[in-house]
Formats: structure tokens, C-alpha cells, sequence
């Protein structure tokens, strides 16, 4: 069975990204590589496994491009509503608070982030499928 272990994503501003995940989801960096040309930094809390990694190509000057296709990270926590108040609190823009019901009973409870490169993150109340 295979089993999830990171996300990629590039970016333009490695300390930017790093501030970011580290105010929004208390991610730290758990290793980083620097190579002729590109760098990755392997980001994660003690949480759990699951990483994001970045990818900083260092002749890169432009934004990325996100196209049509990219949807967005989801991550889970205890209580979204607290998790909302720190992301204002940090300045970082979190959409209001929405709940999806279904069948007379709720069936999500979240908001979305975005990083310094645009890439969307879902923040999930831990609850049903979520947790």
C-alpha cells in the first residue's frame, strides 16, 4: 500500500515560505539540500510524517503559474475557529469561516490560506472524514 509522504510546491522567496508555514501550520524545516541550481527544504511538525516540500530554483526571477488545473493543500486541526483567530493574528488573510451540511448535519467546517506564491491551503475542523 503506498502512503502519502509530501506535497511540492515551488516558490520564488524560500524565508518568505518558511515565515509563512511556520505562523500559519507551526511547520519547521526538517532537512534542507542545496544543489547546483535549485534548493529543497523538507517542511514538518511533530505531528505526523506528512511534509511539504519546497522547491526554490534559484535562476527563477517570476511568479509561478498556477494554471487551471492545481486545486489546493488541505491540512486538519483541533479547532478551526482558534486556527482562524491565529491567522488573522499572524496577517495572513484567511477567508471567513464556512460549513458545509449534508443530509441535516455537518459535514465540514473550514477556511482557506494562501502562501506567498498563491497556492491555496484548506483549513479543516478535525470532524468526520477530516480527521
Amino acid at each position: 500500500m503506498a502512503k502519502a509522504i509530501h506535497t511540492m510546491v515551488r516558490v520564488l522567496d524560500e524565508a518568505k515560505s518558511v515565515e509563512f508555514y511556520s505562523k500559519a501550520f507551526g511547520l519547521g524545516i526538517e532537512d534542507r539540500f542545496e544543489f547546483d541550481g535549485f534548493t529543497l527544504v523538507y517542511l514538518k511538525n511533530p505531528e505526523n510524517d506528512f511534509e511539504v516540500e519546497l522547491t526554490i530554483n534559484h535562476d527563477r526571477t517570476e511568479p509561478y503559474g498556477h494554471g487551471d488545473g492545481y486545486g489546493h493543500l488541505a491540512v486538519s486541526v483541533d479547532n478551526v475557529d482558534e486556527q482562524h483567530a491565529a491567522a488573522q493574528a499572524h496577517g495572513l488573510n484567511p477567508t471567513d469561516v464556512k460549513e458545509f451540511h449534508r443530509d441535516g448535519a455537518l459535514m465540514a467546517k473550514f477556511f482557506f490560506l494562501q502562501d506567498p506564491d498563491g497556492y491555496k491551503i484548506e483549513v479543516l475542523q478535525r470532524h468526520g472524514r477530516y480527521t
